[in-house]
């Protein structure tokens, strides 16, 4: 794990190592086995964060799942905006599916619930939140998520899908913004 990363104006110190990641990753596709093997899920993974988290969530699942990605932005820079665009690349019929979104970060909660807002309306058997990172004290979304790989202080991080201007995903482990 690299010291500090600087991605444009900014700087990052190391948070959280590949090594933890991928073992609490291990830790929820268990949890995600016991609670959906025998029906048929569909993970929704939100695009362009999710995609390191999804890839990896799925090389240890059992349950035999469908996989599908959409895409929403609601981040400028190191702030939510506070708009959600429309969701796009939803191609699967969700009627009576279950469905478990997968997201990069819940950070106010805007994003899931216009994420929500639009699934209901496919009339899913049941809808639920896998995120890899939680800002609890900042999250006022009306859907709580039931698969939580880390809770984390309202700080910024980047690195294992999350960026800052479209950089930084590449990076295996999660940092935060040295301030």
């Amino acid at each position: 794990m690299r010291s500090v990363v600087h991605i444009h104006d900014l700087s990052f110190a190391p948070f959280i190592s590949e090594t933890t990641i991928q073992t609490r990753i291990q830790e929820l596709a268990s949890q995600l086995d016991t609670d959906y093997i025998g029906k048929d899920p569909l993970f929704l993974a939100v695009l362009n964060g999710a995609f390191m988290f999804a890839a990896d969530l799925f090389k240890h699942l059992k349950c035999q799942p469908e996989l599908s990605f959409v895409k929403v932005s609601s981040y400028v820079g190191t702030k939510s905006s506070g708009r959600v665009d429309e969701l796009i690349g939803l191609q699967t019929s969700l009627k009576k599916r279950h469905v478990i979104v997968i997201e990069d970060i819940l950070d106010t909660g805007v994003t899931m619930d216009k994420i929500f807002t639009l699934l209901e309306s496919e009339q899913p058997a049941s809808l639920s939140i896998c995120s890899m990172l939680l800002k609890p004290y900042s999250y006022k979304g009306k859907h709580q998520p039931k698969y939580i790989g880390f809770e984390i202080e309202d700080q910024f991080v980047v690195g294992y899908g999350l960026d800052y201007k479209e950089h930084g995903r590449e990076l295996p482990a999660v940092y935060q913004l040295i301030r």
